[in-house]
């Protein structure tokens, strides 16, 4: 079922030139290959149909939108007949209604009629196709298929086939929307049916992204949640609050009861999709684990106390002053969330700079994202990717390089597998075989399975091949390209030892293989680069993102669709976290501190002196730099690497605050707990990947009582810094106000557009979706010279093997939200992928346990055996905390952000005994 209110065209729109045709004696101008059921539904006139949605392609199954076109013999189907200049057509008429009733009474005859007691009752498409054709048939005396077994194996949504009617748009949906594959019509005639890949849909292909079910005109594939909760009374629109995506989703909800999710056909960066997170994983926000009254406690060996808000406010309040007024303002420091809206990190880094007295403010951003604004910036100008989500479809080729998108950004990994089946060319850089290098339809054309902590050797590899071959854009380089650097970088990667045959060695992969990816893609006529975190999280993370930077420029593949460097971000507000001030040496919009006349400007309106010395990062924060910590929406104790040593130094802070929605691993050694928003709760923006600011709208109030901003402005007001904000809208009317690049950007030119991507320098700006268009935010771009510098962390007898690490599709970062959700069906615990001749030389099998020691510590996990990892490495996630992987990591860091390297951690893998629990 489509989303309440929300209208559907029937088939997608064309994009062609203007045709005039005339229905049911209306003249309507659309473009030339729509089709005449979507003609017709812009007329205002609305053709039977059950097969036929406009999200998805026509496939005239159905027979009940059967026309009438003068000139032509028979009736076909509106749905797949394109519009033609002087086209004449009807839609209604006795025989076009005798023919839609005889299918409709074949369809109603096997299928179950009680659709008073139907969750779908009153949404059901064919409920109101067969009461609008007055169908009403005769249960008849031979064979049907009302007794076929519900498939509840799913915990999210049920599957009846009783109740299909074999429009087949599940399985196209499962196909040209998601991708997977997973879902198929067996058998032929009376036999024929809906099935999933495997024993059912839980034992299948299926990734629960729910478009079946959202394409579903009957209750054949029905979510649980409003089977069991009914139909709801209101609808809101809101921005998800898992990934860096950003999909705009519509809640239903009764009362203050959460029906179902269901993404929004008009978002921009989604266009209809979710994910089995977004659509279906929202009921962490009812658990009963969440804390909804503040919690106070003199030592953290005491048990905890419930508080009023005033009383937790103000004992935060009155230790935080007393350590300012004892040890000095960079005595206190403050961590923003990147799950919470910008309005709410606003607060926080604000509230370090005025009532702290410091820069001392981090956020969790940095440990995955800061060598993409600090490569970005010295590159382009700017700390941020340069497309819109849009351009993928544009792209002929496109590398991705240490993201797993189909994991942690799925809804995006669609899109691109969309692209891809239409047949652009895709090079694959990372040690892992994701499920891009091999899926339904899909294989990469080369897949450099790099050893971990060498990308930049193989970038520069890469980047040898362009020179050497004579692969450059000449022309771009002159127009846009720095003479000098560009130069110095030439000669750089012309070395020998940058030669894919040199490089090979290095990094473990085929000398022709490096080749071939460096000549698609400079041939390609657009290329277009994405990157996750196997990028930034490595002690050359900075080096990395400039090497992408540099293959950009030097092949012109910048500034227009289809092309760019597009950084995948983890969490759904990584990039207004950063844009927003977080990072102690930056105010908004990535201007130093130590920048006087950036500096006044806040001082004039904050009323305040503030400080010109850049503050301490999280590291420096926790080895003694600070004695009160603020941690917003953060858990260091589970995130951060080398976890024995961040809950060492948590518990030596003599004021801990955590504001959270559950007490997490670092609120074990807090001092006062504030409950948080979660996302369904929250009034505010997030901004995602692509740099769109979009609004978050509360289905609900907030559960504690107090909106996350509250808080903080109370706190703040409590230290002797009052504010006085009416609502989010005010805070963003500041934030745009010492912002150029949120200049234009408020609440209402955020309602009207739907989103608004920055930079948006003045009112009425419509956002810039493709930067760098004609010049880049530095002039002309730099190329930096990035020498390759192996990771500190190395593998020797003890520790042979490097693991490397990453995320799944059912859980979420730490698994605070996604470990309280039905998502547990698919992923209990983290697993340690190893290769086979790994396993067998250590006398593993899949299933064993295992203990894996690093020179941090050693944990215990459950073996995978998998050929996705190659021999020599192991992989595994983080986001249960009884797993503890970020026990392995180590203290290694970026150069240049101090940005951690989880993706480098030698280690040793050794067999639990099997009779040893």
């Amino acid at each position: 079922m489509r989303a309440l209110n929300e209208a559907d065209l029937g088939t997608p729109e064309a994009d062609g030139p203007p045709v005039v045709v005339v229905i049911d004696g209306l003249a309507v101008s659309v473009p030339a290959g729509t089709s005449l059921m979507r003609a017709a539904a812009l007329a205002g006139i609305d053709i039977p149909r059950l097969c036929a949605t406009d999200f998805l392609k026509a496939s005239g199954g159905c027979r009940l939108c059967l026309v009438e076109i003068e000139g032509r013999r028979g009736h076909p189907a509106a749905c797949t007949t394109p519009v033609e200049a002087g086209m004449v057509a009807r839609t209604e008429g006795e025989t076009l209604d005798r023919l839609r009733r005889g299918v409709m009474a074949l369809h109603v005859s096997d299928h179950p009629l009680d659709c008073l007691t139907c969750a779908a009752n009153g949404r059901c498409e064919f409920q109101a196709m067969a009461a609008r054709l007055g169908v009403v048939a005769p249960r008849p005396n031979g064979a049907n298929h009302l007794d076929r077994p519900i498939d509840s194996s799913n915990p999210y949504f049920t599957f009846d086939p009783a109740r299909c009617v074999l429009c087949a748009r599940c399985v196209r949906a499962c196909g040209e929307v998601q991708g997977s594959f997973a879902l198929t019509l067996a058998g032929r005639g009376f036999d024929m049916v809906v099935r999933a890949a495997g024993p059912d849909l839980l034992g299948s292909e299926c990734v629960s992204c729910g478009a079946c079910v959202q394409a579903c005109p009957t209750a054949a594939l029905i979510e649980t949640s409003a089977a069991r909760t009914g139909r709801p009374d209101r609808v809101v629109t809101t921005t998800c609050g898992y990934c860096g995506v950003g999909c705009a989703l519509k809640v239903e909800a009764r009362g203050e009861r959460v029906v179902r999710v269901v993404p929004a056909a008009e978002g921009y960066a989604n266009r209809g999709h979710a994910c089995v997170k977004g659509r279906f994983a929202w009921g962490w926000a009812d658990h009963p684990d969440r804390v909804t009254t503040p919690l106070v406690r003199e030592s953290i060996d005491q048990p905890w106390r419930q508080a009023s808000w005033d009383e937790a406010i103000r004992k935060a309040a009155r230790g935080f002053t007393r350590i300012r007024e004892r040890f000095g303002p960079r005595a206190l420091g403050g961590i923003t969330s990147s799950r919470c809206t910008n309005e709410e990190v606003w607060l926080v880094q604000k509230l370090v700079r005025t009532a702290f007295g410091s820069n001392n403010v981090d956020t969790c951003a940095r440990v995955c994202h800061a060598p993409t604004g600090y490569g970005l910036k010295q590159a382009f100008g700017t700390s941020a990717g340069t497309q819109d989500f849009d351009s993928v479809e544009r792209a002929d080729l496109v590398m991705v390089i240490g993201a797993n998108p189909g994991e942690a950004h799925p809804v995006f990994a669609a899109r691109l597998k969309r692209r891809l089946r239409q047949g652009a060319r895709l090079v694959v850089i990372d040690p892992r075989a994701t499920d891009l290098v091999a899926s339904p339809h899909i294989r990469a054309d080369v897949h450099l399975s790099l050893a971990p902590g060498t990308n930049v050797a193989v970038l520069n590899a890469l980047a040898h091949v362009l020179v050497a071959e004579g692969l450059l854009d000449d022309s771009f380089i002159a127009r846009r390209g720095d003479a000098d650097s560009f130069a110095a970088w030439r000669a750089f990667v012309a070395d020998p030892r940058w030669s894919p045959e040199a490089v090979a060695v290095v990094a473990g992969v085929e000398a022709a293989d490096l080749r071939r990816a460096a000549r698609l893609y400079a041939g390609a006529g657009n290329a277009a680069i994405y990157y996750g975190l196997g990028v930034t999280e490595h002690t050359q993370g900075s080096t990395a993102v400039m090497a992408i930077a540099n293959l950009a420029m030097a092949t012109g593949n910048i500034g227009r669709p289809g092309v760019g460097v597009n950084p995948l971000r983890g969490q759904n507000n990584v990039q207004g976290s950063c844009d927003m001030g977080s990072f102690p040496h930056e105010f908004s919009g990535y201007r130093a501190v130590s920048d006087e006349a950036t500096r006044h400007a806040f001082e004039r309106d904050w009323g305040v002196a503030l400080d010109p010395e850049p503050g301490l990062r999280i590291p420096d924060m926790l080895a003694g730099g600070v004695k009160g910590l603020y941690v917003q929406g953060e858990d260091l104790a589970q995130s951060d690497p080398d976890t024995r040593r961040v809950r060492a130094a948590l518990a030596k802070l003599d004021l801990l605050v955590v504001q959270d929605l559950f007490l997490n691993e670092t609120a074990r050694y807090a001092h006062v707990f504030l409950p948080g928003t979660a996302w369904l709760e929250k009034d505010g923006t997030f901004t995602n990947a692509e740099r769109r600011v979009q609004r978050v709208r509360p289905v609900m109030p907030p559960k504690a009582g107090l909106a996350e901003w509250q808080v903080t402005q109370a706190l703040a007001t409590a230290m002797g810094r009052p504010e006085t904000y009416r609502g989010p809208a005010a805070i963003m009317a500041e934030i745009a106000r010492l912002t150029p690049a949120f200049a234009g950007i408020d609440y209402a030119a955020l309602d009207q557009a739907g989103g608004v991507q920055w930079p948006c320098p003045a009112a009425g700006h419509p956002g810039t979706p493709i930067m760098h268009l004609d010049d880049f935010a530095r002039g002309r771009g730099h190329f930096a010279i990035t020498d390759f510098v192996p990771s500190p962390e190395r593998t020797n007898r003890r520790f042979p093997l490097l693991l490397t690490t990453g995320r799944v599709l059912s859980q979420y970062n730490v698994g605070t939200q996604t470990r309280r959700t039905a998502n547990l069906a698919w992923h209990r615990e983290d697993l340690l992928e190893l290769h086979p001749h790994d396993a067998a030389e250590r006398g593993l099998r899949d299933g064993d346990r295992a203990v894996i020691e690093s020179r941090s510590g050693e944990i215990a996990l459950t073996v995978r055996i998998s050929d996705r990892v190659p021999a020599g490495v192991a992989w595994t996630s983080f986001h249960f905390p009884h797993c503890e992987a970020n026990v392995l990591t180590t203290g290694n860091a970026d150069w240049a952000t101090s940005c951690p390297e989880y993706k480098v951690t030698a280690v040793q893998v050794t067999a639990v005994p099997r009779n040893v629990v």
